[in-house]
C-alpha cells in the first residue's frame, strides 16, 4: 500500500520558521492597523482638522479590506500566493508612509484606503501560504496562531496606538509598520518558494465593483448627510440612489456569476440569514463603540492616549474572555443559540451604560459597562460563523464563512460612518446650548486634548460637558441596534452541530479573521483540528477494535511507520525515534507474533501481504471515523471531499513523535 503525501511544498525546520514570523508579522500589521488609529484619532483629527470625517480614518480601511479580501484569495490562486503576497506587503507599506505623511484629513483618507487595500492581501496570503508549506499533521496549530495573532492585535490595538501616539506622534502610528513590513517582505522574498500551489478561478470582478461601489456610496450617503451635505442636498440623494442602484446591478450579476462573490442561494438558508444580519448589527456596535470610546476618554475624562488604551482594556479583555468560555462550552455541550441571544442582551445593555457616563463617572464603574460590553461582544463573534458553517451544504462552506464575516466586517464600516454622523450632527448643537456664541464651532475640528486644558476653565468646562453629552447621544442612539440584533437572535434556528464544526474551531480564536478558503480547505482545517486534539493512544484502540484486529497501540503505530518508510531495521529505528528499546521490542513482538512483519537480527525488517492487508484495514476504518466527523457533508458525492479523507486517513496515523509516546504510555484493555 503507498500512502498518498499531501501536495505542500516541504521547508526545512529553520526555514519554515522564518517564513511563519514573517507570516505573523504581516498578519500582526493587517489586523493591527484596524484598531490602532482609535486612541489616535483625537489627536489626528486636531492636527488635521476635520473632525466631521474622523469616521472615515477607520471606514475607509476597514471598507477597502474587507472588499478586497475575495479578490486577494482567487488573484493569489491564480497568478501564485508568493508574488501576490509581497504585492500586498508593498502596497500596506506605501499606504502607511502615505498616511504618516498626510498632510489633510482628505489625504489621510484615501492613504487609509489604500492601506486596507494591502492589508486585506496580508491576512488571506498568509493564511493561504501556511496551506501550502505545512503538513496536514501541523497545520491547524499553525492556523490557530494566526486566529491568536488576530484576536490579540484587535485587543492590544487601542493600547499600542495609545503609546505610540503618546511619546512619539500619531504619525508613527502609520510609521511603525515600515520597519517590520521590509522584514516580513525580504524574509518572504528569500525563504519562500517560488512555486506555490496554483488553482484555477473565474474572478467576478464586475461584482466586486458593484459591491464596492454600493458600499462606499451608502456609507457615504450615512455619514455625509446632515454634516456636509443637508438630507434634501441633490447631490447627497444621488449619491443614495447610486449606492441603491449598484446594490441591484451586484445582485443581478451575482444571479449569473460563475464564481460569485456572494451565492444569492444562502440567503434562503435561515441560519446564514439570521447569522449575517446579526453580525452586521454586531460590527456595527463594537467599530462604532471603539471609535468613539477612546475620543470620550481623552477629551471627556482627560487622560493620555496611552491611558485611554489602558482603559479599554476591560473592554477587550470581557471580548476575548467571553469567546474562549462561549466556544469551549459549545464544544462541550453542543448548543449555540443561547449564547447569541445573551451576548446581544449584554450588548444592549452595555450600550445603554455608555450612554449613561459623564465626566463624574467613576474610573472602575466605566470599566464595569466596558467590561458588560465586551463580554456581550465575546458572546456573539465566534458563534455566528460556527452556526452558518453548520447550516449549510459542502458546495457552500467556504464562501458562505468568508460571507458571515464580510457582513461583520461591513457592519463595522457603516457603524463607524453613522455613530461619526450623529456626533459630528450633534455637537455643535450641544455646544451652543452649553456656550452659546462664545465658542465658534468651526474651530472645535481643530482641537485636541492638550489644547483644550489650556483654555479658560468655563470654556474648558463647556466644551468637555457638549462632547460628553454629543458621545453619549452616539450610544444612546446605538441602543435600538443593539435590540435588533437581540430581536434577530430569536430569529437564529438551533440546528445540532457537527462534530467537525463543534471540535474544529480554535479556543484562542477571538474576533474570527477574514477568510478566503475553498470548501475543500475549510474541512480540511476543521478535520485538522479535530484531529489534534484527539487522544492518540485511544485512537489506535479505538480503529483496532474497529477494524476487529488484536493489536495494541505501539504494534498499530509501527506498522503504520513501516509501511510508510519501507524497510528499516531495528537499530534504524531506535535512532531516528530515540525511545526506549522496551518500547520498539513490544509493539514488534506483536506484529511479529500476529505474522504482520518478518524480523530478522541485523535485517531490515519485512512488512508480509498479511500485514499490508492489516494495514488497510486499519486506514479503511480511520478513513470511515472521518468521515463519520462529516454527517451532513457525503463524501461521496464530492470526489474531491472523498480524496480528502482518504490522504489524511493515511497522512495523520503515521504522525510525528507524539503518537509513538501516546502509545508509549498506553496500557491495553
Amino acid at each position: 500500500m503507498t500512502i498518498e503525501a499531501p501536495t505542500i511544498t516541504p521547508l526545512t525546520k529553520r526555514r519554515l520558521m522564518f517564513v511563519f514570523i514573517a507570516l505573523m508579522l504581516g498578519m500582526a500589521l493587517a489586523s493591527l492597523d484596524s484598531m490602532i488609529v482609535s486612541t489616535a484619532l483625537p489627536t489626528i483629527v486636531g492636527d488635521l482638522g476635520g473632525s466631521a470625517h474622523l469616521q472615515w480614518v477607520v471606514t475607509a480601511y476597514l471598507l477597502t479590506t474587507t472588499v478586497s479580501t475575495p479578490l486577494w484569495g482567487k488573484l493569489g490562486d491564480l497568478y501564485g500566493r508568493k508574488r501576490l503576497f509581497q504585492a500586498s506587503i508593498v502596497l500596506f507599506l506605501i499606504g502607511s508612509m502615505l498616511s504618516g505623511l498626510a498632510p489633510g484629513m482628505n489625504a489621510l483618507i484615501a492613504f487609509r484606503a489604500l492601506q486596507g487595500l494591502g492589508a486585506g492581501g496580508l491576512i488571506v496570503g498568509a493564511q493561504a501560504i501556511i496551506g501550502d508549506i505545512v503538513s496536514p499533521r501541523d497545520r491547524g496549530r499553525y492556523v490557530g496562531l494566526f486566529g491568536a495573532v488576530f484576536g490579540a492585535s484587535t485587543v492590544l490595538g487601542p493600547l499600542i496606538g495609545g503609546l505610540l501616539t503618546e511619546y512619539l506622534s500619531w504619525r508613527w502610528v502609520f510609521y511603525v509598520n515600515v520597519p517590520i513590513g521590509i522584514i516580513a517582505l525580504v524574509v518572504t522574498a528569500l525563504a519562500l518558494p517560488a512555486k506555490l500551489k496554483i488553482t484555477q478561478h473565474v474572478i467576478d470582478y464586475a461584482g466586486a465593483a458593484f459591491l464596492t461601489a454600493s458600499a462606499g456610496c451608502l456609507v457615504l450617503f450615512t455619514s455625509l448627510g446632515g454634516t456636509t451635505l443637508s438630507w434634501s442636498s441633490p447631490a447627497l440623494i444621488s449619491i443614495g440612489v447610486g449606492g441603491l442602484a449598484a446594490a441591484g446591478v451586484f445582485i443581478l450579476i451575482e444571479r449569473r456569476a460563475v464564481e460569485p462573490i456572494i451565492p444569492l442561494r444562502l440567503f434562503s438558508n435561515k441560519v446564514f440569514s439570521a447569522s449575517s444580519a446579526i453580525g452586521f448589527v454586531i460590527g456595527f456596535a463594537m467599530y462604532g463603540g471603539l471609535t468613539f470610546l477612546p475620543y470620550f476618554l481623552q477629551f471627556v475624562k482627560g487622560v493620555s492616549p496611552t491611558a485611554s488604551g489602558l482603559r479599554m482594556l476591560p473592554l477587550m479583555g470581557g471580548l476575548f474572555a467571553a469567546s474562549i468560555f462561549s466556544g469551549q462550552m459549545i464544544s462541550r455541550g453542543g448548543s449555540y443559540k443561547k449564547y447569541p441571544v445573551i451576548g446581544t442582551v449584554l450588548t444592549t445593555i452595555g450600550l445603554f451604560l455608555m450612554s449613561l457616563v459623564g465626566g463624574s463617572t467613576p474610573g472602575w464603574l466605566m470599566a464595569v459597562f466596558m467590561l458588560i460590553f465586551g463580554i456581550g461582544l465575546g458572546c456573539v463573534m465566534q458563534v455566528l460563523v460556527l452556526a452558518v458553517q453548520n447550516s449549510v451544504g459542502y458546495q457552500d462552506l467556504g464562501t458562505a464563512t468568508a460571507s458571515a464575516n464580510f457582513f461583520r466586517s461591513i457592519g463595522g464600516s457603516f457603524g463607524v460612518a453613522i455613530f461619526g454622523a450623529i456626533y459630528a450632527n450633534v455637537l455643535p448643537h450641544r455646544i451652543h446650548a452649553n456656550l452659546g456664541d462664545r465658542v465658534p464651532t468651526k474651530g472645535v475640528g481643530s482641537l485636541t486634548p492638550e489644547l483644550l486644558r489650556t483654555l479658560p476653565v468655563p470654556i474648558q468646562h463647556g466644551l468637555t460637558l457638549s462632547i460628553s453629552e454629543a458621545i453619549q447621544t452616539v450610544f444612546l442612539y446605538a441602543v435600538p441596534f443593539g435590540l435588533l440584533a437581540f430581536g434577530l437572535s430569536w430569529l437564529l434556528p438551533e440546528v445540532e452541530l457537527r462534530a467537525t464544526v463543534r471540535v474544529g474551531r480554535d479556543p484562542v480564536e477571538t474576533v474570527p479573521t477574514p477568510e478566503a478558503r475553498s470548501s475543500l480547505e475549510e474541512v480540511e482545517l476543521a478535520l485538522e483540528r479535530v484531529i489534534s486534539t484527539e487522544n492518540r493512544a485511544l485512537v489506535y484502540e479505538s480503529l483496532a477494535a474497529r477494524a476487529e484486529i488484536d493489536l495494541g497501540p505501539q504494534a498499530c503505530w509501527l506498522l503504520f511507520r513501516l509501511t510508510e518508510f519501507g524497510s528499516l531495521t531495528e537499530e534504524e529505528l531506535d535512532q531516528r525515534y530515540k525511545v526506549r528499546p522496551e518500547t520498539l521490542s513490544t509493539g514488534l513482538g506483536e506484529l511479529e507474533d500476529a505474522a504482520l512483519i518478518v524480523r530478522r537480527p541485523t535485517s531490515p525488517l519485512e512488512v508480509t501481504d498479511a500485514g499490508r492487508v492489516v494495514m488497510d484495514q486499519l486506514t479503511e476504518a480511520r478513513r470511515a471515523g472521518l468521515e463519520d466527523l462529516l454527517e451532513g457533508w457525503n463524501p461521496a458525492e464530492h470526489p474531491e471531499l472523498e480524496a480528502l479523507v482518504r490522504r489524511l486517513a493515511g497522512i495523520l496515523m503515521a504522525d510525528d513523535d507524539k503518537l509513538l509516546l501516546a502509545a508509549e504510555s498506553a496500557t491495553r484493555t
